[in-house]
This record gives C-alpha cells, sequence and structure tokens, in this order.
C-alpha cells in the first residue's frame, strides 16, 4: 500500500513506527558505541598497567645485574663490606650498619675520612659497627671513566677482588694520593696517574702480582654500574652517609656519626 492509498490514521501509525525503528536502531548504535568506548578504555588501562610495571621492574631492579665482571667480596649493591677484620667482604653480624657512598675526587668525601675514619675503624674493629663502603664515580667527566675518580673505584674493586684484607688501608691511600696531587675537584689536569694508583696500593700492603692489575680495566664496567645505582637510589652527592638505612648529615662533627651508631 502506497502512502497516498493510506488513510490519515494508518499514515500516522507508520510514521510512528518508523520512529520507533530509528530510535532502536539509534539506541543499538549507542550500546554498541558505549561497548567499543568500555573496551577501548580496558585496553588503554592494560597497556597503561603493562608500560608502569615494566617501569616499576626496570627500576627496582640493581643496575648492577647485568655486569659480567663483579669483584668478589662485594654486595649486590656495590657495596664493599668490613666486618671486626677489617677484611673486604666480612661483617659484624647484628651490629649497625654504616653505609659510605664516596667518591675519591669529592674533596667532601676526603673530609669524611680525616674525620671520621678512626672512628669507623674502631667501631667495626670492635665488633660495634659494620661498614659497607660504596666506591662511585660520579664526578668523573671523561665519558668511560678514565678519570682519577673512575681508576680509582676500578683500583678499589680490584683490592676488594684479590687483596681484600689491603682494602681499608688502599681506601685512605686513594684520598691522600688525591688530596697531595693537588688536583682540584673533578678536574683531569693534575690527576694521578695509574702508576701513582700502583705505588699508592703497594705502600698500602696490596701484593705486586695484584698492584699491577690496577690498571686492567676490568671492573670499568661493574664501576659504571655502581654510579648509576647510586643515582637510581636517590642519592645526589658524596659523601652520602647512612646508619642502618636512615640518612645520616652530621658527619662533619667529630664523634657524632660514633654516637650516631652507639645509639642505633
Amino acid at each position: 500500500m502506497t502512502t497516498s492509498n493510506m488513510t490519515k490514521a494508518e499514515r500516522r501509525e507508520a510514521a510512528r513506527e518508523q520512529a520507533r525503528q530509528l530510535r532502536e536502531a539509534q539506541l543499538r548504535r549507542e550500546k554498541r558505541n558505549r561497548r567499543l568506548i568500555v573496551v577501548g578504555v580496558v585496553v588503554l588501562i592494560a597497556v597503561m598497567a603493562a608500560a608502569l610495571f615494566a617501569i616499576v621492574r626496570q627500576g627496582s631492579e640493581s643496575a648492577l645485574k647485568s655486569v659480567e665482571e663483579v669483584p668478589a667480596n662485594t654486595t649486590l649493591d656495590g657495596g664493599i663490606s668490613l666486618g671486626s677484620s677489617l677484611t673486604a667482604g666480612t661483617a659484624n653480624e647484628g651490629a649497625p650498619v654504616i653505609d659510605v657512598y664516596l667518591d675519591f675526587t669529592c674533596s667532601y668525601c676526603g673530609q669524611f675520612e680525616e674525620i671520621n675514619a678512626d672512628d669507623i675503624d674502631e667501631m667495626v674493629a670492635a665488633g660495634d659497627a659494620t661498614v659497607v663502603y660504596h666506591p662511585v664515580a660520579i664526578l668523573d667527566r671523561t665519558g668511560d671513566f678514565s678519570g682519577f675518580s673512575g681508576r680509582a673505584a676500578q683500583a678499589a674493586a680490584v683490592v676488594a677482588d684479590k687483596a681484600p684484607e689491603a682494602y681499608n688501608d688502599l681506601q685512605a691511600a686513594l684520598f691522600d694520593l688525591y688530596r697531595g696531587a693537588g688536583a682540584t675537584e673533578g678536574a683531569t689536569a693534575a690527576e694521578p696517574t695509574d702508576a701513582d694508583i700502583a705505588a699508592a696500593a703497594l705502600e698500602a700492603g696490596v701484593p705486586r702480582e695484584v698492584a699491577d692489575t690496577i690498571d686492567d680495566g676490568t671492573f670499568t664496567d661493574w664501576v659504571a654500574a655502581t654510579t648509576e645505582q647510586f643515582g637510581r637510589d636517590g642519592f645526589t652527592g658524596t659523601p652520602t652517609v647512612l646508619v642502618d638505612g636512615e640518612e645520616f648529615v652530621g658527619w662533619q662533627e667529630e664523634g657524632a656519626l660514633a654516637e650516631a651508631v652507639a645509639g642505633a
């Protein structure tokens, strides 16, 4: 039946039916669109969650995880732990832990050593604390850790690995060497040479066969990783000192660190 043959009532009913069909079609489109939006949001959330998980996982992984040559007697986060024998790789079980992040070209680290080294040695030797030194090279500007900052940290790694009993004396010798050379912080012109480092190591009691390998670069990747991890952990400057995981900022006052450890 054509529209012209319909009665007025039939045309009105047909218009209503057409309007109903249009509304139903519109509702179906809207329902489909809502489903697509929901699916899209779910997919987006899943993608963002996966990306966030990857970022968090990457951030939680140690920078040292991929390092192939890791010195013996070091911790998973690049520390060198000393117990009562003052030998690298040892610890005083149950004693407070002093973490010291240091750069051998940092003038403040040299000051820290002068003010606190004797107290630390005394506490550790008595079993009253464990010290964990973390050599980093944040002041090495060479790009390949070939400055004294990087080479000194490399020397520390070699001695921890091959002559652990001499580590503590070597650390003091490296600070003395840089201080005696008169180099300014982060500078390269007046920095001690590899031969100077080897000589200082010998004077610190490192066997010659070990001192002769200090400049081999075996642990350069380890130095790079400890330096990267330092930044990942949220630290920005050296020395960074922790007592049982809590940052300690009063190390400039003689005896303050020992007092803080005694109260830990």
